[in-house]
């Protein structure tokens, strides 16, 4: 547990929330597991162009962040609001800043191996079930659901509530530090939504509210002993050409160029699909070839 006691609520940026820096006002789009379609991609790069940097760029979360944008007393302008809304990535203006759902990024892709569950499904699910309860707008922006699909390649991530693969129905939850209780994977949505309703009963209000399960006085349930199926952890995928298909490239801090973005919305097109998905890593993977 931290040994400050939370002073402020959080700063994270939105699109209806940006930030206010010295070259314009910046805001993050999140991407749930970052499945970014390609169509979306392109639209943003134009968005950025006409009114930004010109650039995309990426974080450690797998979310989107642009820059330089032009705005009124620390809001964007109406016009740039209403053509970040046309990309498709703001599908719930009310939850936009509690999105934030990192899953492994090749789960679902069988051919690149490890993975023991596509957690593709249930990923959308929690997101849906996030976004219908107004009151999970009030989680902190930086409150943060982790999903390793027992390749292990999340187990290195901190978070507030996640899960961890053990075969292809089971999982063990992640409370912050501690370790959960195992149980089916088609209850871990549900289970996982408890836990954070159970959170902001426990936070209170105000500017000195924790941001963080681990932040709380008293766990959120008693912990379990770590099941003995879970992996260890792996290391992050490399760039270049993935095992069994697929390219992972790694994003510099100066963020996607035109040139960059047709790079990978055209090998999306060639594999057969109009999906990437924006990696932990701060690359881009363009998964293998459809089947």
């Amino acid at each position: 547990m931290p040994d400050a006691a939370r002073t402020r609520r959080d700063r994270c940026p939105g699109v209806l929330r940006p930030w206010s820096a010295d070259d314009g006002l910046l805001v993050r789009l999140r991407l749930v597991g970052g499945r970014l379609p390609a169509d979306s991609l392109l639209a943003l790069t134009n968005v950025s162009e006409e009114y930004g940097t010109g650039r995309v760029h990426v974080t450690g979360r797998a979310n989107l962040q642009l820059r330089g944008l032009p705005g009124d007393r620390g809001n964007l302008l109406p016009e740039v609001r209403r053509a970040l809304e046309e990309t498709g990535l703001l599908p719930s203006p009310t939850h936009e800043l509690v999105r934030n759902i990192m899953v492994s990024p090749c789960t679902g892709q069988q051919a690149t191996g490890g993975g023991r569950a596509d957690l593709r499904p249930l990923a959308s699910q929690l997101d849906t079930m996030l976004c219908s309860v107004p009151r999970r707008a009030e989680l902190p922006g930086r409150f943060l659901f982790v999903l390793d699909d027992g390749r292990g390649d999340l187990l290195d991530r901190s978070c507030d509530l996640g899960l961890v693969a053990l075969d292809e129905r089971l999982a063990q939850l992640r409370l912050g530090e501690d370790w959960g209780p195992v149980l089916p994977l088609d209850e871990a949505p549900a289970a996982l939504l408890r836990f954070a309703d159970e959170f902001l009963d426990r936070r209170g209000q105000g500017p000195t509210a924790p941001w963080h399960v681990a932040e709380l006085t008293e766990p959120l349930a008693e912990p379990s002993p770590p099941d003995t199926r879970l992996p260890r952890p792996s290391p992050p995928l490399p760039y270049g050409p993935v095992p069994g298909g697929g390219f992972h490239m790694r994003i510099t801090d100066r963020g996607l160029g035109r040139d960059a973005v047709e790079d990978l919305t055209g090998r999306a097109s060639d594999a057969g699909h109009g999906e990437l998905v924006v990696t932990p890593w701060r690359g881009a993977l363009v998964p293998g070839e459809a089947r």
